[in-house]
């Protein structure tokens, strides 16, 4: 009840201003100690995915906090895992305003924000300050490419947020499915991707042995692939030992929102619309992979049942972005709940 007045308020302001203030508020209570008036008690119910323990199967996916600067406020709603970015080498503003919509009619969001962030080093400030980074808690670091860097070019840019990130990263995901930045879904194609999940995987192998410490790699891709390319993508993962994929990113299709005011904005849709496209992703993933690597099942969860239906297609947990913004925390719990119901607790 508490977060539906906190929202309408929300929703009466521009969708950034609104964003930043209401993490802002979550900071705030969380340092003073009244998280709890907004989110309920989430139950543990601890799952092994890419080899770490997640107290429960339900994360924050990237995009909501870029730079690290709300982890703390967003850890004590109740989520499994936070994960922060997508961040890129050198700060940038990202595309011109207004770049974020809401469609509420169709729980929806379009966004073409274009990684803006405050660049790799800013966000490693943040995390250093971070009371859950520090204490253990599971981060995941998602990681991209300056908009300005040559498509050619695009592997050096992640091996820089590689490199940087990874002493303090629980994991890494290699973000190239963004339809915001210029040709980054080129990076989903055969060679192109084969090249940058070489290089990755090599520099993570020379990490891990620096460090002392492995830290998985996921990837991150689009909801608009067609079968072949999933296959593909599935046998690249495999072939190169990645330890996790994520499905999906936000589609660029406008199923479910024709007509609906801001519909045609370019960008990318999230939200209920997309949760059918993405199921499919990761059902088409789950029969390609055979269990080889683990999927986290992202896009259009509104409720316990749309998280249930991602675990039954294939996924292994799920992340929450835009039905965290309509629902709140109401939704991490009432989707704990639901996928204890079908995901065995790890002892």
């Amino acid at each position: 009840m508490l977060y539906t007045l906190l929202r309408s308020a929300l929703f009466s302001l521009d969708p950034e201003t609104a964003h930043h203030l209401g993490l802002s508020g979550m900071n705030f209570a969380a340092a003073a100690g009244l998280s709890r008036l907004v989110a309920p008690r989430v139950p543990a119910h601890p799952v092994e995915v890419m080899g770490l323990t997640f107290p429960n199967p339900v994360g924050l996916a990237a995009g909501l906090d870029k730079n690290g600067e709300y982890i703390d406020g967003l850890a004590a709603m109740g989520f499994g895992a936070i994960e922060i970015g997508t961040v890129t080498p050198r700060a940038q503003p990202g595309n011109p305003k207004p770049r974020l919509f809401r469609l509420p009619q169709a729980q929806a969001i379009i966004n073409r924000m274009g990684f803006n962030n405050h660049g790799v080093d800013g966000l490693l400030a943040n995390v250093a300050r971070s009371r859950f980074a520090q204490s253990g808690g599971v981060l995941g670091i998602n990681i991209g490419k300056n908009f300005d860097t040559p498509i050619e070019k695009a592997a050096d840019d992640y091996l820089t947020c590689l490199n940087k990130v990874y002493a303090v990263a629980s994991y890494v995901t290699v973000n190239i499915s963004s339809p915001n930045t210029k040709n980054l879904r080129e990076l989903q194609r055969d060679e192109a991707l084969d090249d940058l999940l070489g290089q990755l995987k090599a520099a993570q192998t020379r990490l891990a042995e620096q460090h002392g410490r492995y830290v998985p790699l996921a990837l991150k891709i689009a909801p608009d692939l067609d079968d072949a390319q999933i296959v593909a993508i599935a046998d690249a993962l495999k072939r190169h030992r990645i330890d996790g994929v994520i499905a999906t990113n936000t589609t660029i299709g406008r199923e479910g929102v024709e007509g609906l005011p801001h519909s045609e904005e370019a960008g990318g849709l999230s939200g209920a619309p997309v949760r059918l496209k993405s199921d499919a992703v990761v059902r088409a993933l789950a029969t390609a992979l055979a269990g080889e690597v683990p999927i986290i099942g992202v896009g259009g969860i509104l409720n316990g049942l749309d998280a249930r239906k991602k675990v039954e297609a294939g996924a292994q947990m799920v992340q929450l972005y835009t039905g965290f913004i309509y629902r709140g925390p109401d939704l991490i719990r009432e989707a704990v709940n639901e996928l204890s119901r079908v995901l065995p607790a790890k002892s």
